[in-house]
């Protein structure tokens, strides 16, 4: 999948009420919000262990797999309940932060 179809992929995904599913290489099943994408790059808001902090990262393309969560469904009242949501593989270990 090239950079434009992820893209096109993420990008419906773009919104504070929806939660995409993150898939690091040496952490699993983190919950995130997509903040943010363009043709290099996407950016996310992954939710912590600590309530009310969460940990932005911007994280290239390349390094992304798009794929499909079926374990989880959407969570706003005001669009279509669709089962499934958006997993982004990432090819990389999660960044570590303070």
């Amino acid at each position: 999948m090239d950079n434009t179809a992820k893209l096109e992929a993420i990008r419906e995904w773009i919104d504070p009420e929806e939660r995409v599913t993150v898939d690091f290489d040496d952490e699993k099943d983190l919950e995130a919000v997509v903040t943010g994408c363009t043709i290099g790059h996407v950016d996310l808001s992954i939710q912590t262990h600590f309530p009310h902090l969460k940990q932005t990262v911007c994280i290239p393309l390349g390094d992304v797999v798009i794929a499909e969560d079926p374990s989880h469904y959407t969570r706003d009242p005001e669009k279509p309940l669709r089962y499934g949501r958006l997993k982004l593989v990432i090819h990389q270990k999660r960044l570590q932060w303070v």
